[in-house]
């Protein structure tokens, strides 16, 4: 058994003030001391001493109350711009000086209970700790609400960038272990594919202790440091630049090669006599392109390197790097092979630009119809500046995907499958802390959301190892009792407000509210997001 030799702030006299989720641990270990109980919230099933938390430092035993040490988050709809957006409640049996709550202040369809806190179903025979019914326009809803023990899980990390992080399957680590891998590139950006199930459960208990510690952090909007086999150092955090080995990102390429060329070529028409657009997978060519034939440009006679896939569209020029266009190219003109020199002239002025605008130079071709490098002029610069204008900031894009079809469902109904099937009926509206969650099409309840739409801190870890992730599940009230729900747990929003979570026995309670992101709609007016 597992005891948490830290209290991390809280002393073994004390523990925290106002929990949200408590309730009475048995005592079922006959060789444990009388002053210990057993935390059976996951199955490490810790046995902790008075006054101190448990290994996943998320409950702790107060006078033989196991406590949940986070309160759970409650979010409030803001239906005014001068309405305060953090409302602070006092806890029943606080502060003399404090007013508690009275029922009186909210309507239910303004609040929210989220999982974020809210304590899991494990184990996973019984009730959700919350399932809260309320009013919406009339109809009545539930939310059935818990935070799920996901070791079926992983995160998608999405890096707006050109530059080459590594090859495709290559390893992810962290403080040298393997926590994932390369995946397929989408257009302007790197993509990860982090945790899993194999790295917290199929690999050694570093590897699975390390692979959970990054998720709950990158989860948590937290900054995390990885290395590429092969590749690139890389510093990732939700909703910020990635820092690409010791540099910070700054721009998402506008496009390929040849859609660069195809946006700005009539503004390019006149002033330039050809345009080379490198990239690491479609170089672009104005005179041979489609925009330039339609144009009228005159060819060039310009030869290209690498396999020419249509006009003016050319793969393979050079190998993935960190130079122009995210090429290995430090020298643009290498990758010219030579000039018809029955098409050709001298003084053809070629600009030589990267997707991004980052990389330009301005060439004129001499009496030997070699390229000279010249000043470039202010209305070329102008178009490249622009093209920089049309990149996006680079930025790290965290997604959480969990696969909620096991025994969570239990916590939901006795029939777990009526809830899958429900939610790919769109009976049911799923969410993970109140922000939108995309249910993957196919078998099971595979939900997918934007980190940075959840509230904060809503990831927690227990040390199976394995990721704790808010979820929540709304529907009619008549629908939940179709599919078998816990109705007899069925919990005003007012009486969740004054006591807690259902197995709570009367201690006291506290509530943390918070804001939704300005781009999430009202968890209880969403639909259903399905593939």
């Amino acid at each position: 058994m597992t005891e948490h030799s830290k209290t991390d702030g809280l002393p073994s006299t004390e523990v925290p003030a106002s929990p949200q989720v408590l309730e009475r641990a048995k005592l079922r270990n006959e060789r444990m001391s009388g002053a210990k109980i057993e935390c059976n919230a996951c199955p490490v099933l810790c046995q902790i001493s008075a006054g101190r938390v448990g290994a996943c430092d998320r409950y702790a035993n107060r006078d033989g109350f196991l406590v949940r040490v986070d309160p759970v988050v409650f979010l409030r709809r803001t239906l005014a711009q001068d309405e305060p957006l953090l409302v602070p409640f006092a806890p029943r049996g606080g502060d003399q000086d404090s007013v508690p709550w009275n029922g009186d202040l909210l309507h239910a369809d303004q609040v929210f209970v989220t999982g974020v806190g809210s304590s899991t179903t494990y184990p996973d025979y019984k009730p959700a700790p919350f399932i809260v019914s309320s009013q919406v326009k009339g109809v009545d809803m539930v939310t059935v609400v818990t935070e799920g023990i996901f070791s079926y899980c992983s995160i998608k990390v999405k890096i707006d960038t050109d530059r080459y992080l590594g090859a495709e399957q290559a390893n992810v680590r962290m403080k040298g272990e393997v926590v994932g891998h390369v995946t397929t590139a989408e257009y302007g950006s790197q993509m990860l594919s982090l945790g899993g199930v194999h790295h917290l459960t199929g690999g050694s208990k570093k590897e699975g202790r390390v692979t959970v510690d990054m998720m709950q952090a990158l989860g948590n909007k937290q900054a995390v440091a990885l290395t590429i086999d092969g590749g690139a150092q890389l510093v990732i955090q939700a909703g910020c630049a990635p820092i690409v080995n010791g540099v910070e990102e700054q721009r998402m390429r506008v496009g390929c090669g040849s859609a660069v060329v195809g946006i700005f070529a009539r503004q390019f028409c006149g002033l330039v006599d050809e345009v080379v657009v490198l990239d690491d997978h479609i170089t672009g060519v104005l005179t041979e392109h489609q925009a330039g034939r339609c144009l009228d440009m005159k060819p060039s006679g310009i030869e290209m390197g690498g396999r020419k896939s249509t006009p003016g569209r050319y793969f393979q020029v050079a190998n993935p790097g960190n130079g122009w266009g995210g090429t290995d190219i430090a020298d643009p003109l290498s990758i010219i092979e030579g000039w018809d020199p029955e098409v050709v002239w001298p003084g053809l002025r070629l600009l030589m630009t990267s997707t991004t605008g980052e990389h330009a130079a301005w060439y004129v071709l001499d009496d030997k119809l070699q390229p000279v490098e010249q000043n470039m002029p202010a209305e070329v610069r102008a178009i490249v500046d622009r093209i920089g204008e049309n990149c996006e900031p680079s930025l790290c894009s965290v997604m959480f995907l969990g696969g909620a079809g096991g025994s969570l469902r239990a916590g939901v109904t006795e029939n777990p499958v009526l809830l899958t099937r429900a939610i790919k009926q769109a009976l049911v509206n799923v969410t993970c802390g109140g922000a939108p969650a995309f249910v993957w099409p196919g078998g099971g309840i595979t939900v997918m959301s934007d980190v940075l739409r959840m509230p904060d801190n809503s990831f927690g870890t227990v040390p199976t190892p394995a990721i704790i992730a808010p979820i929540e599940f709304s529907m009619r009230l008549s629908d939940y009792q179709a599919l078998g729900g816990h109705m007899t747990h069925v919990r005003s929003l007012e009486d969740v407000l004054r006591h807690g979570a259902w197995h709570n026995e009367g201690a006291p309670t506290a509530l943390q509210w918070s804001e939704l992101p300005q781009d999430n709609s009202w968890p209880l007016g969403q639909a259903p997001m399905l593939g």
